[in-house]
């Protein structure tokens, strides 16, 4: 039983009304009898809590950031009318900042043997899944002076997807695409190895496209049209150890991975080439191999959901390793890692000939741009010797990323707001070359 804030009130009032008019210990005895009878009263015919039967319905996913509706449905088998506060119970992360403490509280009458709905509006702060507690009811009685509170188990899970916030670049990308594959009026002549048609030869054209044979034939000067190779392999690896946590601005480096790797995966797919992940730390946390084109990206978005970094260094020997079993053939291998000289030293660098020997290999990392800031300082001691720390990691990342071109690989270094559109305009730019 709980007493309400009405009650209390009724029984101040009592005291300061009929307390001057009843001197007698009886006359007290009587008013207090009286408000315990109301509020007896009250208890017995508020409607039962343990007899309700509450079920769930509404989003199982969400992109983070987005609202997600998840409905409480209470039926009221019992014979008295429920008059209720339900509260819908969820981690804090699960609510928009602040608003968990209103969010969660429904206020509902059910009349007896019917069903009311309530819905909670989520809005996960963060990737993963999102599990329901408890749902706690506080069933009034008519007069609102006593009530009847217990819970129910009512399981449910929200899973929040990374938000793919590097969508927005996907149409400029698609109209770059277009033009590699012939597709619109202006034609790029690559040096792609999939022969498209012939057609005359214009000012400006490359004299090794000409196809003399078929010029003889003509009378006029042909030349050769290629476009990219499609059906290709592409294997995304996801690099989820130590180095992946380490916070730019307010989100770990994986964010602006993920991120990264769906604008990548969104494209290539439109390309008709296929692609599979792979999240590596330690062991494999993730594989995500061959489903259909429309099915790819649902299926990265799903497993990158879960994907959060660990707090220890990447087993190297075993990520390379399990990569080549994912890719037996000649594929693109985009590896989303950290630059830092000494994991890739130790760790990397010995084992890219496995790579490079069969594979064209991607390296991308996700810079931090407040080096960019620091190593503009000056003006104070602090200033400068964080300037001179800067300046030093800068040119530790680029020497690191010279001696990884020398080994074949094509490295990216940007901030979290180029790295999307940058590995998308490398990987359009193999496709150019005909590295693919």
């Amino acid at each position: 039983m709980a007493l309400t804030g009405r009650t209390a009130l009724l029984a101040a009032l009592g005291a300061l009304v009929v307390g001057p008019l009843l001197a007698s210990w009886a006359g007290i005895g009587l008013v207090t009898g009286a408000v315990l009878l109301a509020v007896l009263v009250d208890l017995v015919l508020a409607a039962p809590v343990r007899s309700l039967r509450i079920d769930r319905g509404g989003d199982t996913t969400v992109r983070l950031g987005e609202n997600a509706s998840v409905e409480l449905t209470v039926t009221n088998a019992s014979g008295r009318p429920l008059r209720a506060l339900v509260r819908d119970a969820w981690a804090p992360s699960a609510w928009r900042p602040g608003t968990a403490e209103t969010a969660s509280r429904h206020t509902l009458a059910v009349p007896a043997g019917e069903r009311r709905r309530a819905t909670s509006v989520l809005t996960p702060s963060r990737r993963g899944d999102h599990h329901a507690h408890r749902v706690t009811v506080r069933s009034h009685g008519p007069l609102g002076l006593a009530a009847r509170q217990g819970s129910h188990d009512v399981p449910w899970t929200v899973r929040a997807l990374p938000p793919f916030t590097s969508r927005k670049h996907l149409p400029s990308r698609l109209a770059r695409l277009r033009e590699l594959d012939g597709r619109t009026s202006v034609l790029t002549r690559g040096q792609g190895t999939e022969f498209d048609s012939l057609r005359e030869y214009l000012p400006g054209d490359d004299v090794r496209s000409i196809d003399w044979r078929a010029s003889a034939r003509r009378h006029t000067v042909a030349v050769r049209t290629w476009r990219p190779e499609r059906d290709r392999h592409i294997l995304v690896v996801l690099d989820t150890g130590r180095t992946s946590a380490g916070r730019v601005g307010d989100a770990p480096r994986l964010d602006a991975a993920l991120d990264a790797a769906l604008l990548l995966t969104a494209l290539a797919t439109r390309a008709g080439d296929r692609v599979d992940l792979l999240a590596h730390d330690a062991r494999k946390r993730a594989a995500v191999v061959g489903n259909s084109a429309n099915e790819i990206l649902p299926a990265f978005t799903n497993a990158m959901a879960v994907l959060e970094p660990a707090l220890h260094e990447t087993d190297m020997r075993s990520l390379v390793s399990t990569a080549l079993k994912m890719a037996p053939h000649r594929s693109l291998i985009v590896l989303l890692t950290g630059l830092d000289a000494a994991p890739v030293e130790d760790g990397l660098r010995p084992l890219l000939p496995l790579l490079t020997k069969r594979h064209e290999v991607v390296l991308a990392s996700v810079a931090d741009p407040h080096l960019d800031v620091l190593a503009a300082g000056r003006g104070t001691l602090e200033a400068v010797y964080g300037a001179a720390a800067a300046e030093q990691t800068r040119a530790d990342r680029r020497a690191t990323a010279d001696r990884l071109t020398r080994h074949g690989v094509t490295v990216l270094d940007a901030p979290p707001s180029r790295i999307a559109p940058g590995l998308a305009d490398t990987y359009l730019a193999l496709k150019a070359a005909g590295r693919l």
